[in-house]
């Protein structure tokens, strides 16, 4: 058997070397460099187009949760991040070409995997399985298809944050620390702002020109990756609330927290360039330039990259996708990845991770048997399927968190509620690994998992 994956991204290159270490033969169709989305600026597979970061590694946040579980089930993609990381707190971020290099030599490295470049417009007749991993910017011709069999295509809108070269910034001015002082200490810069400068920042922001939406376009952003200029519009404290938030970050000249602070994040191992972390705009290219360089410490900054929007497209997946994450009609064309309206770097893998683990047993004629919803990857798993959605809820992308978990039984504080969720995940998670007897291939020829401590 043969298993067809379309996209080379994170969720389709999980996907292809977990059945393969797993004993299945994969070939892997990717666009690139027939084709490129308008996010992408390599031909490099799973491009990080947007932030560096996988976000936390804390258990007791659920994005740090998911990543201990896939740990556990020796994710090939995740220990790749590892091996790239650069330093960013308590967070896991990637030197993204080390990171790609890295998954480019994996699949190449892997005898069973053919990896074939061509423009994917349709899918085969079956009965050998497929799966759609193509991303948010799904190419038309097969969105359109999708949309053939699915009967409607939702999108929505996001966009991705400029990149500043490091050795233009004033470091007079420009300060490392981590919040708190998590991690080393000093994985971020921190551009401080006082009251005057801030009220300056937002009030130029608003009145910045912003790429315009075409006609047919019906902007619907993700919560979790507003725009800069969306989130100045809901009020003069939000950015001081949300992405230039100052506390835990004092500004060395006066050992107070400043009014306001913008942090960069570490781009590469190198340190040589920085991500304007959470400042993903619409904002024309001319205004960033002139805004951002207004900036304490910023007016000789060069950027490696501006913000720029783009379209996200995923499907309903509670009414088009069946519990095996198979088009309804389809049952040999899966889904996996952002398509599904998951959203994130890590949840994307982890859904290919799943689909891939489920395609193993269904080779092994074993029964696939999908982590408990207490779990982060069953909790992922089961917003994909509409658990605990709300009648009549529209299907919404959404990163991996607590309220995508079943409520705790009993009453507790809020202060002990991630505690209670986090030992409730690792005991049901280890029972799911015993109720499957180790039956699940994950880690390469011997198809080992190490028994959480």
């Amino acid at each position: 058997m043969t298993i067809t994956i379309v996209g080379a991204g994170l969720a389709g290159c999980e996907a292809a070397l977990v059945l393969a270490r797993g004993g299945l033969s994969v070939r892997l169709l990717e666009q690139n460099p027939i084709q490129r989305t308008p996010a992408q600026v390599s031909d490099a597979p799973a491009e990080l187009v947007c932030s560096n970061s996988l976000r936390s590694n804390n258990p007791l946040n659920a994005v740090g949760l998911i990543k201990e579980e896939l740990d556990h089930l020796q994710s090939p993609l995740l220990a790749l991040a590892r091996e790239h990381a650069v330093p960013a707190g308590d967070a896991l971020a990637v030197d993204r070409e080390g990171f790609a290099h890295g998954v480019r030599m994996a699949l190449k490295e892997e005898p069973l995997i053919e990896q074939r470049a061509e423009v994917v417009t349709d899918w085969g007749p079956g009965p050998e399985p497929w799966i759609l991993a193509t991303g948010p910017l799904t190419a038309e011709g097969l969105a359109g298809r999708i949309q053939q069999e699915v009967g409607e295509r939702l999108a929505f809108y996001d966009a991705i944050a400029p990149i500043v070269e490091a050795d233009s910034l004033d470091r007079n001015i420009i300060y490392a620390m981590s919040r708190y002082g998590k991690g080393d200490g000093a994985d971020y810069l921190n551009i401080p702002l006082t009251q005057s400068e801030y009220l300056a920042f937002l009030e130029a922001v608003l009145a910045a020109d912003r790429v315009q939406a075409h006609d047919f376009e019906d902007l619907k952003y993700f919560e979790g990756c507003l725009p800069l200029e969306v989130m100045a519009q809901r009020g003069v404290e939000t950015l001081r609330y949300g992405p230039m938030k100052p506390v835990g970050l004092p500004d060395p000249r006066t050992g107070r927290d400043p009014y306001a602070v913008i942090q960069l994040r570490a781009e590469n191992q190198a340190g040589t360039s920085y991500n304007m972390v959470g400042f993903q705009t619409r904002m024309k290219w001319g205004d960033q330039r002139r805004i951002f360089q207004s900036l304490p410490g910023m007016g000789e900054a060069r950027f490696l990259r501006l913000g720029v929007v783009h379209r996200n497209t995923y499907v309903d997946a509670p009414r088009c996708l069946d519990d095996r994450m198979a088009l309804k009609g389809q049952p040999h064309v899966h889904l996996a990845g952002q398509i599904t309206g998951c959203e994130g770097y890590v949840e994307s893998l982890s859904v290919g991770h799943l689909l891939a683990q489920l395609l193993l047993c269904d080779g092994a004629g074993t029964p696939w048997i999908c982590p408990p919803e207490t779990t982060a990857l069953g909790a992922l798993w089961g917003h994909l399927r509409g658990a605990h959605k709300a009648p009549g809820a529209a299907h919404e992308p959404n990163n991996i968190h607590w309220g995508l978990f079943p409520p705790l039984e009993g009453r507790w504080k809020k202060a002990e509620r991630k505690a209670r969720r986090l030992d409730r995940a690792r005991q049901d998670f280890q029972a799911w690994l015993e109720a499957t007897g180790r039956s699940i291939v994950s880690g390469g020829s011997q198809g080992t998992l190490r028994r959480i401590s």
